[in-house]
């Protein structure tokens, strides 16, 4: 009987030793990291943003995705504290689904090789992971003004990317040229123009790790708050009707007035 007993918990050892790694019960989790909380498949991979999909369409093809494969779980299983209306699910241009955050479409970096891994972070200047909490993101795209017409970053017309800075939902910001350090020019004490270019404030959080949180400051505008960076401060445009990645503004009155911000602005004056 002895005998026996021990050949059966020797045959049962060895049948739960084969290494299998456990089955993840979330598909997308928060996971602390060199980079502070990021989010991160059910395995621990991190996810990331590219600015070039701003619009919230994938610009990111062909070769761009064996460096960067797609996240494509749908109706993915949360982590708690995890909002499911932040999610969504997109196809793309060659018929793939991918999962996306708050409009960003999520993917994975391939020199992430352990859980916890952030090397995608800066990559090129337009890869950063994925955070819940991010302020502002940075998007990259083809300014076209309220004309129709399209315009490089230094306003004269012409075919070329320029960065600039969004909300999390990758609206963009604007700056006033006749704006003075920390000081609205452009808001009437009634706010009846504010509906044109609305005041833009919120409460500092996450930020992509090149944007300086330093140069962030908060004014009152007539005792509502609004955010400045480097001394600008910042407004939607209305017309961009709230839509991701919509640059009507820049040529509004006439380039340059009402210009994009980002790492290149230059302080505002005194």
């Amino acid at each position: 009987m002895g005998l026996l007993l021990a050949v059966s918990i020797s045959c049962s050892d060895d049948d739960n030793d084969d290494n299998t790694p456990p089955v993840p019960t979330v598909d997308v989790m928060i996971k602390e990291t060199t980079l502070g909380k990021v989010l991160t498949d059910g395995s621990g991979k991190t996810l990331y943003f590219f600015t070039k999909d701003v619009a919230g369409t994938s610009a990111c093809t062909g070769g761009c995705l064996t460096v960067w494969p797609v996240f494509s779980v749908a109706s993915p299983r949360l982590n708690a504290g995890l909002n499911a209306a932040d999610f969504s699910t997109i196809t793309r241009a060659d018929g793939q689904k991918q999962a996306t955050y708050k409009g960003w479409p999520l993917y994975y970096y391939k020199d992430d090789t352990a859980a916890g891994d952030v090397k995608g972070e800066n990559v090129n200047g337009v890869w950063f992971v994925a955070k819940t909490d991010y302020t502002m993101m940075l998007g990259n795209a083809q300014l076209v003004g309220n004309d129709g017409k399209s315009y490089k970053s230094d306003y004269t017309e012409g075919t070329a990317d320029t960065q600039f800075l969004v909300d999390s939902l990758g609206r963009t910001l604007y700056a006033f040229i006749n704006d003075k350090k920390n000081v609205n020019k452009y808001t009437k004490a009634d706010f009846s123009n504010d509906d044109f270019w609305p005041i833009y404030y919120a409460d500092i959080k996450s930020l992509p790790s090149t944007i300086d949180k330093s140069l962030f400051a908060v004014i009152d505008v007539f005792g509502k708050k609004q955010l400045t960076y480097k001394g600008w401060p910042l407004y939607y445009f209305g017309p961009d009707s709230k839509t991701r990645g919509m640059t009507k503004g820049v040529s509004v009155p006439r380039p340059g007035v009402w210009p994009i911000v980002n790492k290149e602005s230059p302080n505002a004056p005194d």
